[in-house]
């Protein structure tokens, strides 16, 4: 039996821009349907927000996402999520570090740190927060 657990993001209104933002970092194949294509009621004018998105990348990493309709509770950076990405392909992993961070705020520069990986943390452009920690002696 195979299990497996991804990263679901939420937003509001800004899905189909940060998952195509994600694929511009990931690479991969992203699907994008929105509460229309599945005929869900939604509020007027939501009927395009996105109900599902989903973002496979080579690597193997499967990201997921969708818009919070208005008649849904939604507080931007309390519920819209965190990553984490780590491994020890350091050209990959501080190369998506660098592509996240691009019209986002890094918090913590990937630097070396005191148990010997080198971690670093960002928001970026859509508010999600990324912990991205390269291991062994990279950096």
């Amino acid at each position: 039996m195979t299990q497996n657990l991804n990263p679901y993001l939420n937003f509001r209104g800004t899905t189909r821009d940060a998952m195509t933002f994600y694929q511009s970092v990931f690479g991969g194949d992203l699907t994008i349907s929105s509460f229309a294509d599945f005929g869900m009621p939604v509020g007027e004018g939501e009927e395009g927000l996105v109900m599902h998105s989903q973002l496979s990348t080579p690597a193997g990493f499967l990201l997921m996402g969708a818009d919070v309709p208005s008649h849904m509770d939604y507080t931007k950076g309390t519920n819209d999520g965190t990553v984490s990405l780590s491994g020890d392909d350091e050209g990959a992993l501080g190369g998506y570090f660098a592509g996240l961070s691009e019209g986002g705020t890094v918090t913590q520069p990937l630097e070396k740190a005191p148990w010997g990986d080198s971690f670093g943390m960002l928001i970026d452009r859509f508010g999600v927060g990324w912990l991205v920690n390269i291991s062994g002696s990279a950096g």
